[in-house]
């Protein structure tokens, strides 16, 4: 170990490489609620792709396990290291190396931030439109986990808006995916397979992400519903108005009353309305032109009074502002709360009252809690479950898991799978299917030393 230990401090300079009681807890694991923090014999901060493949070759060399890390703000446990691994940290590959406003792409180092990213972008009147709630997520995260977020309805997630890669192979080979092109037909897309794979198949190194027109004009309009059969039946009429609205998110009351609470935001809603509804939607929409975006809210008040919204509230300002960043914060709204897990099952929109009602019967069955909010537009709920004893919770998460694998859908929309759900993942999902991933890992990864443990064992 030794050995190992001069090779890397001779890879990425003495004072980037750390070990021992020189690692910082905040190295130890992501923000999974699941995980178990876990310090790594060694952690690197390279500076380039080439002193990332040296990293990974005398890895291989030395089957050590390798955990990539951008921010950890993942929530699958996904960025927990191994004790004796090596965790790569990106933290100073965290350039933006381009805005290219013609072809309307930005190219970045994996280390950059979403806050960051927005920040550089602005001046050009073009922006990254992932959100997965967490602005100081990087956006090599973002590829690692496929992130979504709010506005995936309209936008897309981070596989809708990432056009090529710099990837380097645990073999030590750096290559290129894809490019500054919005379509291809060449070959395998392997741009495509690594996005997603967390951290197990290639590390990300420079990454090429789409930019869209940022609309100067936006309206945020909140609609309480007295139950959520009621919610459900009015997302499909939205998004097929032609209203095009960026954010469509549904939040049940319970989760209302902590996130308003946690962010001291008062929204007008009066008392009778309040106690009377058992859900609400908020949905945001954008436009290039004031009067085209007030016509269009109008449009939408309507559709929503029809729908059977108990009132339409057009925010203004600070409180739109505040609502939708306090339902982005709604994990950690749910984590200060004491929840024991959350999770982001994906179904088709038609299928998301019975997802939502059957859900809690089984709760009910195992006493447990379950609240949450979530991507009405898409089909992603994010349900708290509060559920202390492990062996009920995890026969709930099974159930839950496998309840919406029924219904069309699939374990997680965009948190990964990571350490946390994979017990569940192999356990419902079709074994061929989990082979040919075994098979894809072994091509990519024949030494088996990127992040095992993440997926599958």
């Amino acid at each position: 170990m030794g050995d190992v230990a001069q090779r890397l401090a001779e890879i990425v300079g003495e004072s980037h490489l750390l070990t021992g009681d020189g690692i910082p807890e905040d190295y130890s694991g992501d923000e999974a609620l699941t995980g178990t923090p876990t310090t790594p014999r060694y952690v690197v901060k390279p500076a380039t792709a080439e002193e990332v493949a040296a990293v990974l070759t005398t890895a291989s060399d030395h089957r050590i396990p390798v955990t990539a890390r951008g921010s950890g703000t993942g929530l699958s446990a996904a960025a927990q290291p191994h004790p004796d691994g090596i965790l790569v940290s990106f933290e100073r590959m965290n350039a933006v190396l381009e805005i290219d406003t013609v072809n309307h792409v930005a190219v970045v180092q994996p280390g950059v931030t979403l806050s960051e990213l927005d920040e550089k972008t602005a001046s050009s009147g073009l922006g990254y439109t992932v959100y997965p709630g967490e602005m100081s997520a990087s956006v090599g995260g973002n590829v690692g986990t496929n992130a979504g977020g709010m506005r995936a309805v309209k936008y897309g997630v981070t596989r809708n808006n990432v056009l090529g890669l710099q990837a380097v192979l645990p073999t030590g080979e750096i290559i290129r995916t894809g490019g500054k092109i919005v379509k291809t037909s060449t070959g395998y897309d392997l741009t495509q397979l690594i996005i997603g794979s967390e951290g197990t198949l290639a590390l990300a190194t420079e990454v090429i992400v789409k930019l869209h027109p940022r609309l100067r004009h936006g309206a945020t309009v909140l609609a309480p519903f007295s139950d959520l059969d009621r919610v459900m039946a009015a997302v499909p009429a939205i998004v097929s108005s032609g209203l095009a609205p960026h954010i469509l998110e549904y939040i049940d009351a319970l989760t209302m009353a902590a996130i308003t609470y946690n962010a001291d935001l008062a929204l007008g809603i009066p008392d009778e309305v309040r106690d009377a509804s058992q859900a609400y939607l908020v949905v945001g929409l954008e436009n290039r032109d004031a009067e085209r975006l007030g016509g269009d809210t109008a449009e939408l008040g309507e559709l929503l009074t029809g729908l059977g919204a108990a009132d339409v509230y057009v925010l203004e300002g600070t409180a739109a502002r505040k609502l939708i960043e306090a339902r982005e914060k709604a994990f950690w709204t749910a984590k200060s709360a004491g929840a024991d897990d959350v999770i982001d099952v994906v179904v088709p929109r038609s299928a998301m009252p019975e997802f939502l009602s059957r859900s809690r019967e089984l709760a009910t069955k195992t006493e447990s809690g379950v609240v949450g909010c979530g991507h009405a537009g898409d089909g992603n709920v994010h349900l708290a479950i509060f559920q202390k004893d492990k062996e009920k919770r995890a026969s709930l998460l099974h159930d839950v898991f496998a309840l919406g694998m029924e219904l069309g859908g699939v374990i997680s929309g965009e948190h990964g799978i990571g350490r946390a759900k994979k017990e569940r993942f192999v356990e419902l999902e079709d074994p061929a299917k989990v082979a040919l991933l075994r098979r894809l890992k072994q091509a990519f990864d024949p030494a088996g030393i990127l992040n095992p443990g993440v997926l599958f064992d």
